[in-house]
């Protein structure tokens, strides 16, 4: 997993976005004569900014060191050299990347609840569920990787399709082995073209322009204080959202009636600063309006968002200050932060179902309980109690619900990431934990500032779906890496695997039915591909494959998903910045917020 910049020290989290990381050093314009060791993404560049915001943008083509002497990157399943390690000035007033690097330590068993943990739900329900199972972990080696294997109590859990990015198919059977039943279907020639491309707006400062959304009709993108839909296939603008304030966080689900939600600040801010992440809207997407906006005060001070998300008919919206919830409609209040209240909701997913991440206790020695709840009402469903040294959870998908956390601060990568634990979301039982060692597997999830903000990383299908990290390929010179397959119920492996190819990196994207949409990043001469996984069979059937002319290349690798969205749908693929900056007249490729591609025009 990659590496951000450690965060600083007594920093608390959840704070507004200030100054962005510091830009890389830009690439040559031709490739080297003599490969170098790791050329081509993801082969390791000199060391560049870490990752620590969605938006930190970097080109993986940077000038390559010499050759080295001695053989520099370990073999299969060893952790290579990390092109993300460089420390970078963090955004003012912003917590970095989850995680202090530190030695890994074994994975620890989930413990059972204690009565009063959780605090009551946003109505004060509480409701105590105590864990029984107990999770017997083990590591094995398979196919050259190293795998890790936790087995838990097979209760029966039914697992409907997701809404969201991580949304699977019914679950049939231990985990499910079922593929197909998608909708992207697989073209005679998979050969795209640049349909259109945004310019990437120039900027005194770095500014949030977080929120990218595709319907059937259009697709739409945060801008500078603004939100443009666009025809999804001709680029030509179909209508315009003014906001006062740069959006600061966005919900990456959509109802069934085309409408999402955004946070953003109430006026554009000073050069390095933040007017505050308070204000709440509902966007219909179809008819492109705002549809209300919404704030929340704490005594005199308005309290500020880091996350929202979107479930069923529901905006909910959470911080260091508690969560809060509005009808999607009429933008109604279904609840707030209680001022008396001992515990919060940190934040929320959302998708067909809405799952809370409360906090209780100090602030260095917090308990996190994962709440699934009602979304009008707010009462608690189903509530499991995270182990002890878990500071923050992330929600990789509401249904099926997954979470990750560094438990122990133990991930030593940055990534936020040292389990993921599986959970029944009707009764609460921790279904699996899945141990996912950061010298083996990417992904990241950034829980300290985004509750819901999980990238390369989906589960569905009944299965979670890990990439791996890179490792030699078969050519001389080359890097590349798999996808592979947990079983949520029992935590093992399946021995699935999906191949991304010498000079490739595969990283998943999102359920398509029972099968897997992933992006295979390019090496340094080709463009780059969304593939379909089958979830049965793991078959690989390719849906895109982007130019490989140099200028279009060029653009496409500083929207990678490590730091941009990335949105796929009706064969065509939308790939968009999160931060709009100081143009940097040496750059070498030109630079886009948005960058569609497709084979139709």
């Amino acid at each position: 997993m990659t590496q951000p910049p450690p965060p600083p020290p007594n920093q608390p989290p959840n704070q507004p976005p200030g100054q962005p990381p510091a830009q890389p050093p830009q690439p040559p314009a031709q490739p080297p004569q003599q490969p170098q060791p790791g050329y081509g993404y993801p082969q390791a560049p000199p060391p560049q900014p870490g990752y620590g915001y969605p938006g930190a943008q970097h080109n993986p083509y940077a000038q390559q060191p010499p050759a080295p002497t001695a053989p520099q990157f370990p073999g299969y399943g060893a952790q290579p050299p990390n092109p993300y390690a460089q420390p970078t000035q963090p955004m003012q007033g912003m917590q970095p990347g989850y995680g202090h690097p530190g030695q890994g330590q074994p994975p620890t068993v989930p413990m059972a609840p204690r009565p009063g943990a959780g605090g009551g739900g946003r109505n004060n329900a509480v409701l105590l569920i105590v864990v029984a199972a107990v999770v017997a972990i083990a590591l094995i080696i398979g196919g050259g990787i190293w795998y890790a294997k936790s087995s838990g109590d097979h209760g029966k859990h039914d697992t409907a399709s997701s809404g969201g990015a991580t949304g699977g198919s019914n679950d049939k059977g231990s985990g499910g082995t079922t593929g197909g039943g998608g909708k992207e279907k697989a073209p005679a020639d998979p050969s795209s073209r640049l349909l259109f491309g945004v310019p990437l707006p120039k900027a005194d400062d770095t500014v949030s322009v977080e929120g990218s959304w595709l319907t059937d009709t259009v697709y739409a993108k945060s801008g500078i204080a603004k939100i443009v839909g666009y025809d999804p296939v001709k680029g030509t603008e179909l209508w315009t959202i003014k906001l006062p304030g740069p959006v600061c966080a966005a919900s990456k689900h959509v109802d069934d009636d085309g409408r999402t939600a955004i946070a953003f600040q109430p006026k554009m801010p000073e050069k390095g600063s933040s007017a505050g992440c308070s204000q709440v809207a509902a966007i219909d997407l179809t008819a492109g309006k705002k549809l209300w906006t919404k704030s929340v005060k704490s005594g005199d001070y308005p309290v500020m968002f880091a996350n929202v998300t979107v479930a069923q008919h529901t905006v909910a919206v959470g911080g260091s200050d508690g969560g809060a919830a509005f009808d999607i409609e009429s933008g109604k209040t279904l609840w707030q932060p209680k001022p008396n209240d001992t515990c919060y909701d940190e934040g929320y997913g959302g998708g067909t179902r809405l799952v809370a991440v409360r906090k209780c206790g100090q602030y260095d020695d917090p308990q996190l309980n994962i709440q699934t709840i009602d979304p009008v009402s707010g009462k608690v469903i189903s509530e499991y109690r995270m182990p002890d040294g878990v500071l923050y959870a992330s929600i990789v998908s509401t249904d099926p619900l997954v979470v990750a956390a560094d438990v122990g601060q133990s991930a030593g990568d940055g990534s936020g990431v040292s389990d993921y634990f599986s959970i029944d979301d009707r009764t609460g039982k921790l279904l699996a934990r899945i141990p996912a060692p950061g010298d083996t597997y990417g992904g990241r999830c950034d829980a300290t500032n985004r509750i819901e903000d999980c990238r390369q990383i989906v589960a569905g299908n009944g299965r979670l779906y890990l990439m791996t990290e890179a490792h030699d390929g078969k050519g001389e010179y080359t890097r590349t890496n798999e996808i592979v397959a947990f079983d949520l119920k029992t935590g093992k492996p399946t021995g699935q695997r999906a191949e991304a190819g010498d000079g490739y990196t595969l990283s998943p994207l999102r359920m398509d039915g029972g099968s897997l949409i992933a992006y295979n990043a390019p090496p340094y001469n080709k463009g780059g591909q969304v593939v379909s996984i089958d979830g049965g069979s793991f078959k690989v059937t390719k849906l895109l494959e982007n130019p490989s002319t140099k200028s279009v290349r060029d653009s496409e690798v500083n929207l990678l998903p490590e730091y941009a969205e990335l949105r796929f749908g009706k064969g065509r693929l939308y790939m968009s910045a999160v931060f709009a900056k100081e143009r940097d007249m040496s750059s070498y490729s030109k630079e886009y917020l948005v960058m569609a591609f497709g084979a139709d025009g």
